[in-house]
Parts: C-alpha cells; sequence; structure tokens
C-alpha cells in the first residue's frame, strides 16, 4: 500500500508538471499569435473606422469655429500629405482613442485631410508606400553628394524626368505599390529634386471606368480619390492632354 502511494503521488506531480509546461507553451503560442492577428488588423483600411475620424473632425470643426484638428506642416508639402489629422486634438473627447489602423497606434495608414476648405474629407495614405519611397531619396542623396546632380535619365515633360537607376545602384526601376490597382508604379524626379510616384496607370483606368470629361489645365487626381479611401500620396499634379485625351503632368 506504501508503494502504491508513493507511486500515485509522483504521478500527480509529473501530471502538475506537464500541466504547467502546456500551459506556458499555450501561453507563448497565443502570445506570438495575437499581435500577428493585431498586424493584420493594423494593416486593413476600414470604412467605419475612418467614418468615426469623421465624425470627430466634423465636430471638432463645428466646436472650433472652422478650424481644423491638423498637424502644421510646410508649404512645399504635396497636397495630399499637407493635413494629416493630429489625434492628440480629437482625442478623447471626440473619440476614445486613435483607429488601430493608424500610424499613431502602430498601424500603417496616415489619416489626412482633403478638400479642406470646402468639404474636409478623411482619407488614408499608406505609410509604407512612404518609406519605400524615402529608401529611394536616400539613394538619390548619395548620388548627388558624389556627383553634384540628380541621376537625370529621359524627360517625361519639361519638369519630370525617369530615373538612371542603374546609377542609384538598382537593377530594376524602383518602384511602390498603388493603393488603388495593387499594381507596381515606376517613381519618377522632378525639376525640385524630389521624388515622386508616378499615378499615370491608375489615373488611365478611372478617366476610362468613370467615362468623365475633364477640361485640360484643370488637375484631375480628384478622380482617384472620388469612389477610394486612398490619396495619391507623393504625386504631381496631372491634367488631360487636350489631343490624346490621356494624362500628363501639369507643368509648375
Amino acid at each position: 500500500m506504501g508503494s502504491f502511494t508513493i507511486h500515485a503521488t509522483g504521478s500527480k506531480i509529473r501530471l502538475i508538471r506537464f500541466t504547467a509546461v502546456f500551459i506556458v507553451l499555450l501561453s507563448l503560442l497565443s502570445g506570438c499569435m495575437y499581435p500577428e492577428e493585431e498586424l493584420t488588423k493594423n494593416q486593413i483600411p476600414y470604412q467605419d473606422q475612418i467614418q468615426s475620424v469623421q465624425n470627430a473632425v466634423d465636430q471638432f470643426q463645428k466646436d472650433n469655429n472652422g478650424i481644423l484638428p491638423i498637424k502644421t506642416k510646410e508649404a512645399n508639402t504635396p497636397y495630399y500629405q499637407k493635413y494629416p489629422i493630429d489625434f492628440k486634438k480629437i482625442v478623447p473627447r471626440y473619440m476614445a482613442e486613435p483607429p488601430g489602423n493608424a500610424y499613431e497606434s502602430g498601424g500603417v495608414f496616415q489619416y489626412v485631410l482633403i478638400d479642406e476648405e470646402k468639404n474636409p474629407t478623411v482619407k488614408l495614405f499608406d505609410v509604407r508606400l512612404a518609406d519605400q519611397v524615402q529608401d529611394v531619396v536616400i539613394r538619390l542623396n548619395i548620388y548627388r553628394q558624389s556627383h553634384g546632380y540628380p541621376p537625370f535619365k529621359e524627360i517625361i515633360s519639361p519638369n519630370v524626368y525617369t530615373l538612371d537607376h542603374k546609377k542609384m545602384g538598382y537593377k530594376e526601376p524602383p518602384t511602390v505599390m498603388s493603393p488603388y490597382t495593387q499594381k507596381e508604379l515606376h517613381l519618377v524626379i522632378g525639376n525640385d529634386g524630389q521624388i515622386y510616384v508616378d499615378y499615370t496607370p491608375d489615373l488611365i483606368k478611372a478617366l476610362k471606368e468613370k467615362g468623365k470629361a475633364l477640361s485640360p489645365g484643370t488637375d484631375i487626381r480628384g478622380i482617384l480619390t472620388e469612389d477610394s479611401l486612398f490619396v495619391p500620396a507623393y504625386s504631381l499634379p496631372y491634367s488631360i492632354d487636350p489631343k490624346t485625351k490621356k494624362p500628363i503632368f501639369i507643368n509648375n
């Protein structure tokens, strides 16, 4: 009987140890899975989150005599990045916290405003695109430091050029993913030495689908934001060629 009791106690000890190890492993696995799940959520643009930010912006503007809850950016900031929402001004009074997919919460989207004077509207741009552009800017600056001028290749318009990617150390021309079609878009360099995304393929597709008659000389980028949650970040203004009816860069 005594030996049986000792054996039973040993089995209980082994069972307890096994259970403890199992719980630890389970908690570790759960800890690994949870951030992955959260990471996925932080990369999805949700319409309801954008609407909640829109409601907060509208109420803030109403309560503050037309002032918008935006961060101050430099005057030469490209339009679609010029009016980022300052969540510190609307949290927690107008919303509990920034959306989980917002850059401020560890997400990948910057919330911005467009049509800020007539109808302030909340949109997104993907900061991963910004990171890709910044990588090219770094290489561009290294080249300019060594040569004194940018690696221009071909003239697209009087003030816009393609990049000589080989001179910058790339085997292939650098590209970024379009937020509209998920296809690769090329980068160009302006006369100001800045890197921009060429949204020409997206504009051609949008013009064909919408069938709109747009006036030459006017900026047509707005057609990309009409039915999308995204803005064409790092873009130059485009218009319509009066002869070909295709998108062209507006000469600044």
